[in-house]
């Protein structure tokens, strides 16, 4: 079913309205057609998923079923492989005689029943289920883990043409090792399985008598296979071709990118990282999904208050707003997500990004390249002769940097950028030692934000937890509420592959510069007195934040103490 289609179906029988309708096709827009009509009304909250599932059953006279409470044979299963299920985002859940029973999000792909009956040989019958429970039922029931157990299973390795580990490199070697196929076929299912569990990062890394492959998936890093140490370099210099980067050259760091299109018109993008160790390059490479990308800024886990004062500064015509953090902990996406806030006709956007992430139509984003002197002081002097009305900076690292983003800030324009900070407060200090003076820090800078990723506890599995009162008092609960205090942790299940958590969740500290602060910066106050003050005027710590996400039950105890320190 067409988009449009689709869309006027909903809106004749009032499920959503006009407006719903041209702002969830604008953002299907904007994400280069990649996302369905549905998805996005069920992400804009314009319709639910189960009444857009009940509304598809009707409309197509197609029975609807909760695949929660279907517990599919594996036999059935094993009729339709891997990658057709995950291009059509279907799955068999039954199967009588001639005829395969299979589960479909959207009723109108005829195509996609046409080859399954081509397939597998059986006649097709449809059953609707909502998208969300078809892609958990898929991660469920297509072992996932096996993946790359598989692979080194089938593996003949004595095939593999292996290089010596010199200094001198034998280039035509090292392509002929990277074109055998057992190599070739242990790097794709690297990078799909990375795809399937969702990780964020890859790293590949060479020891002295080990050779592993790890995965960070919701922020923690997990091994998940040790490849023979002989395809070192096969693996790293397949990896390198496949990044165009030069792989003879192995004293010297190089950045790279990878891009791999998937079913269903998705693309994945890989940024690679290469870097000469004692005992080999050590590779990682950082998933980049736009389809998954969240930029709606009530589903990232700002508490109500933090995320009124974040959008009221955000939408004032000129100042600084400042979002702090340490690597990976989401500074980007709060960056893209008040830039997706902000993207409108009538605004002019230019951003200045190393390296540009994500694609956003509407906005001016520039790739710095340091080795031409195109860095982010170069690029932000000239976004000021475009007549910019937003100006995203990917981060402020000097003073050169900062002052200009300072002295745009008060020169009528809107300034986002990120700083490497410990928290809100400290953010103030750091501009200050870069050289910048108390009266235009306190002038320029509207808001800081500091923020940590958590993991969620996983829904599925999710039960109490018994933590000592006296642990919750440690922790800034206080002593009148620690006794009724209920903690949840997640028990482990094969929906969250047995770790208790499944996503993760922000937790977030944001300090408006408000008056009593701004006087505070410019008499010279430190660090502990910013925040002792910041603290009196009811703004949340990020402990605070995580403590509020614990009550709520949305990440545990442990991820709490993990991700967050204790306030003085």
């Amino acid at each position: 079913m067409q988009s449009s289609r689709l869309g006027e179906i909903l809106v004749k029988n009032n499920l959503i309205t006009k407006e719903q309708l041209a702002k969830a096709l604008e953002e299907q827009r904007l994400s280069g057609g990649q996302m369905r009509l549905g998805t996005v009304l069920i992400k804009q909250n314009a319709i639910s998923d189960q009444n857009l599932t009940s509304f598809l059953s009707k409309q197509y006279g197609v029975p609807a079923v909760n695949l929660s409470d279907y517990d599919i044979d594996p036999a059935v299963i094993k009729v339709i492989p891997q990658e057709v299920v995950q291009k059509y985002q279907l799955i068999p859940v039954n199967r009588a005689g001639a005829t395969l029973i299979v589960a479909v999000s959207d009723p109108s792909n005829l195509f996609a029943i046409e080859d399954i009956k081509f397939m597998t040989g059986y006649n097709v019958e449809m059953v609707v289920a909502s998208e969300s429970d078809i892609k958990n039922a898929i991660d469920k029931n297509y072992d996932q883990s096996a993946s790359l157990a598989d692979v080194m299973g089938d593996m003949d390795f004595e095939d593999v043409e292996v290089v010596g580990d010199t200094d001198e490199v034998d280039v035509n070697s090292l392509e002929r090792a990277t074109e055998d196929a057992p190599v070739v076929k242990m790097v794709n299912a690297i990078l799909q399985d990375a795809i399937r569990k969702k990780a964020s990062d890859i790293h590949i890394e060479p020891y002295e008598k080990v050779f592993r492959v790890r995965y960070r998936i919701d922020g923690v890093l997990y091994e998940v296979m040790k490849p023979p140490l002989k395809l070192k370099n096969a693996i790293t210099s397949r990896i390198k071709i496949m990044s165009e980067l030069d792989i003879a050259e192995r004293r010297l760091p190089q950045d790279g990118r990878i891009k791999i299109k998937l079913g269903g018109g998705k693309d994945m993008d890989f940024r690679v990282s290469v870097l000469p160790t004692l005992f080999g390059e050590k590779i990682c490479m950082r998933l980049l999904d736009k389809s998954n990308l969240q930029t709606d800024l009530t589903k990232l886990g700002y508490e109500p208050e933090a995320l009124a004062h974040f959008l009221r500064e955000i939408h004032k015509p000129f100042g600084m707003v400042l979002v702090t953090g340490p690597t990976g902990s989401g500074k980007t996406v709060s960056l893209y997500s008040a830039l997706a806030e902000l993207n409108k006709v009538s605004e002019n956007i230019s951003t200045a990004e190393d390296p540009v992430e994500f694609n956003f139509a509407g906005i001016n984003q520039v790739q710095m390249h340091e080795d031409i002197g195109l860095n982010f002081a170069a690029a932000l002097r000239s976004f000021l002769r475009q007549d910019p009305d937003i100006i995203m900076i990917g981060e402020i690292r000097d003073f050169e940097t900062a002052e200009i983003a300072t002295k745009a800030a008060l020169t009528g324009h809107m300034v986002l950028s990120t700083l490497h900070t410990n928290d809100a407060p400290a953010t103030i200090n750091r501009l200050l030692n870069m050289g910048i003076e108390p009266f235009l820090v306190s002038s320029a800078v509207n808001l800081i934000t500091a923020q940590r990723l958590a993991r969620r506890v996983c829904a599925e599995c999710k039960e109490p937890e018994d933590i000592p009162v006296q642990a919750l008092i440690d922790a800034g609960v206080s002593p009148d509420e620690a006794p009724s205090f209920v903690c949840m942790r997640g028990r482990g299940c094969s929906v969250c592959n047995n770790t208790g958590y499944k996503g993760r969740v922000g937790f977030y500290q944001v300090m408006p510069m408000l008056d009593e602060i701004r006087e505070l910066i410019l008499n010279g106050a430190n660090t502990a007195e910013i925040k002792r003050e910041s603290m009196r005027l009811g703004i949340k710590t990020m402990r605070q934040s995580g403590l509020t996400k614990l009550k709520e039950g949305v990440t545990s105890f442990e991820e709490v103490l993990r991700v967050t320190v204790a306030d003085d």
